[in-house]
């Protein structure tokens, strides 16, 4: 089986037991989905959401954010963790999206990464998810999942980004990298995967070799 063969079952497996394949942080307006995902780092969604609800009732505009006081910010976010440097790019962020890009949040890969405290990850998920382009969100699910499956044989995160995207329909892409996450907390979990009950496990390298006990 090739690995396009294998992707196109992963897609179908996923589709079927998560329908809904969306990003489960919330946010109203492009750049506070880019600011969420930013306090995403090291933090979980369900807390983010609790954070960024009073966050941006007070800061309503990218303006408030780049003129509050950054200690202001940082009592916002002090339960996200890493707090003081995330407060920081938060307002350098705002600044840069009203001096560079008018307030607008860009739509490349590209431009998004020169953004105070963006990577690649969180430019993927704002070009798929808010312009609808393909895209590849390789997150700790993401790296952990395609190589049980046997997608990808990598542990970097731009490697495993860049093979994916030969593999995978592009028009399918972003909707998979939201379904492995859904996956990687469901079933697919770091320590104690549910192998036996999950509907990947007829060709999932992980599943099939520890089956035979020859699980490395």
């Amino acid at each position: 089986m090739t690995k396009k063969e294998l992707a196109l079952l992963s897609i179908d497996a996923l589709k079927l037991l998560y329908p809904d394949a969306v990003c489960s942080l919330v946010a109203e307006k492009p750049y506070e989905l880019l600011m969420a995902t930013r306090l995403s780092a090291q933090c979980t969604d369900a807390r983010v959401n609790i954070v960024t609800e009073k966050l941006f009732k007070k800061f309503t505009t990218l303006e408030s954010i780049a003129d509050a006081d950054i200690t202001e910010i940082e009592d916002y976010i002090k339960s996200c963790g890493l707090y003081k440097t995330k407060a920081r790019d938060l307002k350098n962020m705002a600044n840069e999206l009203i001096e560079r890009y008018n307030g607008v949040v860009p739509d490349t890969i590209e431009e998004l990464i020169t953004l105070s405290g963006i990577g690649r990850k969180t430019a993927n998920l704002i070009v798929g998810d808010v312009y609808g382009k393909p895209s590849v969100v390789v997150d700790t699910h993401c790296i952990r999942i395609t190589n049980r499956i046997g997608l990808v044989n990598e542990k970097d995160p731009y490697k495993i980004e860049v093979a994916l995207k030969k593999i995978l329909p592009p028009d399918e892409s972003g909707d998979f990298c939201h379904r492995i996450v859904l996956h990687g907390r469901a079933l697919c979990t770091a320590r104690c995967p549910k192998c036996e009950d999950c509907p990947l496990n007829s060709f999932c390298k992980y599943a099939l070799n520890l089956k035979k006990g020859t699980l490395d």
